[in-house]
């Protein structure tokens, strides 16, 4: 907040009194020290000098990029901050793009009319050694329908995203990887509602969108950015929508439940073990943070879902009255919207193949990663034959859906819970403490000797870092275990 109000002082925080330059990679290279500090992040350049001291990282972590291209440093560290919406004070100009033979301008206006010659889709994927996605359409007097050929068979629902906003349409395919995007201006209007298929043993998707007049499309539409592209997924940078405030509910003293609603013109499944971030403008700035959705209530719950599942997403967050994001999340009414951005993260269902015994180890809000690992894996996981979930917590009031877990664990013989408490009352009697040899000894026991082990590790920095040092101690290799960050 003290950067914010900064910022809005009217204070020249560029020291060029409000020119803008464009920079060299020498001129750069000369602002490399703490009193003067220039970072190049995706082409901009900034000053960062004044925002030295209120860096939550600290000085030296901002020196790593200083008087260089700092992009992929940032996309390693936090690729989720809002950083042009932080340091827009600080803009000094653009880097100075060395001469390249220009694009034909005339290609890239090119109606769409079903597949296009050879673009850098083809390019990219002949380094890699595998077959090129392409897209095709074709319609009826009330629909049109876009097909992609991704070449790969391990697509699903979850695999592909789509969005219509205003008379952009925008399809984004996960190949591996990378991201295939097709990114539209449609040429005539259709309905909010459209429909996705994928046939998953060849790879296809079908996006079915019904138009609104039953007119012949000569033309599917003029390309935008990125359109018929595969882009390194690291580089498509993060894409919101808005979603609507269903519901809130208290879970425990200081957690709640949220569910949002996704727009009838979005298309959006969330992996499990994958986050997205959430999106507010706070006094007239974008602040965004990470959180990985939940299920409405883990499968002990054999309850009639009320809601249809893949057009709503729930959060488990946490509350903390001195933030910044939450208390103005919390402060939102029912029917308010918050902004959603795509899924993202490097956990892999195919670390559940053939695996026989998942260990879970989660402290606080670190909990909610594990919500979705546990209801796939219990359900989908025919090779499963033991659960164990550690649970973390100061107080007993601070355990997330104790009675959920422990009739879970009454009804699937399979699963097991462990509380572990660090600040209880004299009345508790299970496990106390924090994350130790001694406890996970005794935890991390195998089905069989030679079993399949995964354990996915949550919480706080200090015990995460805790927790792997610990696995490692205990000879578990780095394929065996997977960090989230909580």
């Amino acid at each position: 907040m003290d950067w914010i109000r900064l910022t809005k002082s009217g204070k020249d925080l560029t020291g060029l009194k409000g020119r803008l330059i464009e920079v060299t990679e020498e001129e750069l290279k000369k602002h490399n020290q703490k009193d003067d500090c220039w970072i190049c992040i995706r082409g901009f350049v900034y000053n960062v000098t004044p925002y030295m001291e209120y860096h939550p990282g600290g000085e030296d972590e901002l020196m790593r990029a200083a008087g260089s291209d700092g992009t992929d440093l940032f996309d390693q560290v936090h690729r989720w901050v809002n950083y042009e919406s932080m340091l827009k004070e600080c803009v000094v100009g653009r880097m100075a793009v060395k001469s390249a033979v220009p694009k034909d301008y005339r290609e890239e206006k090119k109606v769409l009319n079903g597949m296009l010659p050879k673009s850098q889709v083809t390019d990219t994927l002949a380094k890699e050694g595998r077959s090129s996605p392409s897209y095709d359409w074709f319609q009826t007097d009330s629909i049109v329908t876009i097909v992609i050929y991704t070449k790969q068979k391990d697509i699903n629902l979850d695999s592909v995203i789509v969005d219509h906003q205003d008379d952009s349409f925008r399809a984004e395919t996960l190949i591996k990887d990378y991201s295939y995007i097709i990114h539209i201006e449609l040429s005539h209007e259709i309905e909010e509602d459209f429909s996705v298929r994928v046939v998953e043993n060849v790879g296809k998707i079908e996006i079915v969108l019904k138009k609104k007049e039953s007119t012949s499309w000569k033309h599917l539409g003029h390309p935008l950015e990125n359109h018929n592209s595969l882009i390194p997924k690291k580089d498509t940078g993060l894409y919101y929508r808005k979603c609507r405030l269903i519901s809130k509910e208290g879970v425990t003293h200081d957690t709640k439940l949220f569910c949002l609603m996704l727009p009838p013109s979005t298309h959006l499944q969330v992996p499990v073990g994958q986050h997205v971030y959430l999106k507010l403008t706070i006094t007239g700035t974008e602040i965004v943070k990470p959180y990985t959705p939940v299920s409405d209530s883990l499968p002990s719950e054999f309850k009639e879902p009320v809601l249809l599942n893949n057009k709503y997403i729930f959060f488990l967050i946490k509350i903390y009255p001195a933030g910044l994001f939450t208390p103005e999340l919390d402060q939102l009414q029912i029917g308010d919207f918050v902004s959603v951005s795509n899924p993202e993260g490097n956990f892999k269902i195919s670390q559940f193949q053939e695996l026989e015994d998942l260990f879970l180890l989660a402290a606080g809000t670190g909990f909610t990663p594990m919500v979705k690992i546990l209801n796939f894996a219990l359900t989908n996981i025919p090779s499963l034959r033991k659960v164990k979930l550690m649970f973390f917590n100061k107080t007993e009031d601070d355990i997330i859906w104790r009675s959920q877990l422990e009739k879970l664990a009454f009804k699937d013989k399979r699963f097991d819970v462990e509380f572990v408490l660090s600040a209880p009352t004299s009345e508790w009697n299970g496990k106390r403490g924090h994350i130790s040899p001694a406890l996970l000894s005794e935890f991390l026991k195998r089905s069989s000797d030679n079993s399949k082990v995964l354990i996915c590790i949550c919480g706080p920095t200090p015990f995460t870092e805790q927790g792997i040092r610990l696995l490692h101690d205990r000879n578990f290799s780095k394929e065996e275990i997977h960090s989230f960050t909580a």
